[in-house]
């Protein structure tokens, strides 16, 4: 009670709360200052910051690595069996060397530069030839295809020449056009052709039927439903084509080498058999083997990249 008015008054202290107003929470700011400095992150945080390609490829690794030894297998068998028959006096190693052998006389060929020439002559034909074949017979194949009255103008004449082999017409290509590099890279033209250019044709005739109902109801324009819906549908056929075009360009080129050349892996091959020098023989044809597989493996991821809208098989 105050003295002077007579009336009661309320004293408040600092240390005094007041029970009306909640205290404020701290903020994710305040508690970050007030955290320890020396707490490592969890490892929940460790695993979400690593990106998510990275933890997909960790994942994979061990299914990775088991499908690759399991491809692997019979490739490494095969080795062991041409290493250890002629050893074991199998066969004889006069005319199938070990592989060990084999794999010196290679690396002999590529340290003194005949492996990279020869290689590089037999790949400039090879590539050329392969290149003007896919640039041909793929819009041929697909004009063709489509319309029927050029199939139907065309179609004897390509039934004469898809039965008439390369090789039997490689004389004739060395008497017009000589033995250089024309005739070469016209035999591998001429035996390319065929495979795209039926294989083409083949896609094209059998597009799905309601692919096409339905483009056409939707009122697409020629250009846009071959661009849409045949150039799509075609793909997986026309890669079919293409890969064994691909396989045929090697053959048929290194056939055409051991007929007349001056370079190439044929005329290594052939070069090496005259001279009775075996291992560099199978070098050359290990060689050949090795571009074969390599160019078939570029021409998979090619036609997974233009055809990756299809969705794949179980999945």
């Amino acid at each position: 009670m105050s003295p002077t008015t007579g009336t009661a008054t309320k004293t408040t202290t600092p240390d005094s709360v007041s029970t009306a107003e909640p205290a404020p929470a701290p903020s994710s700011a305040t508690s970050a200052t007030f955290a320890p400095h020396d707490a490592s992150p969890s490892k929940a945080h460790q695993v979400l910051s690593t990106p998510v390609p990275v933890r997909r490829a960790v994942r994979r690794l061990p299914y990775l690595l088991l499908k690759g030894a399991t491809k692997s297998v019979a490739i490494v068998a095969l080795l062991l069996l041409w290493e250890t028959a002629p050893r074991l006096g199998l066969v004889d190693r006069t005319f199938l060397p070990p592989f060990s052998e084999v794999a010196r006389a290679w690396w002999g060929l590529a340290a003194d530069g005949q492996l990279a020439d020869n290689a590089r002559a037999s790949l400039v034909r090879s590539f050329s030839g392969f290149g003007l074949a896919v640039a041909v017979a793929v819009p041929l194949g697909l004009l063709i295809g489509w319309y029927r009255p050029v199939a139907d103008l065309l179609g004897p004449l390509l039934e004469v020449f898809r039965n008439t082999a390369a090789l039997a017409l490689l004389p004739v290509f060395v008497l017009l056009l000589g033995i250089g590099e024309t005739s070469k890279i016209s035999i591998v033209v001429y035996a390319c052709t065929w495979p795209i250019l039926l294989n083409t044709i083949s896609a094209v005739r059998n597009v799905d039927p309601t692919l096409l109902k339905l483009a056409k109801s939707m009122d697409l324009s020629a250009p846009r439903l071959f661009q849409k819906v045949i150039l799509p549908s075609a793909v997986p056929v026309m890669f079919t084509g293409i890969r064994l075009a691909g396989a045929v360009s090697i053959l048929v080129l290194v056939a055409a080498e051991m007929i007349g050349a001056k370079a190439g892996l044929g005329y290594l091959i052939n070069a090496s058999q005259y001279n009775f020098a075996i291992p560099q023989m199978y070098a050359g044809i290990i060689t050949i083997s090795a571009i074969g597989v390599a160019f078939n493996q570029f021409l998979v991821a090619v036609e997974r990249r233009l055809s990756s809208w299809r969705v794949p098989v179980g999945g």
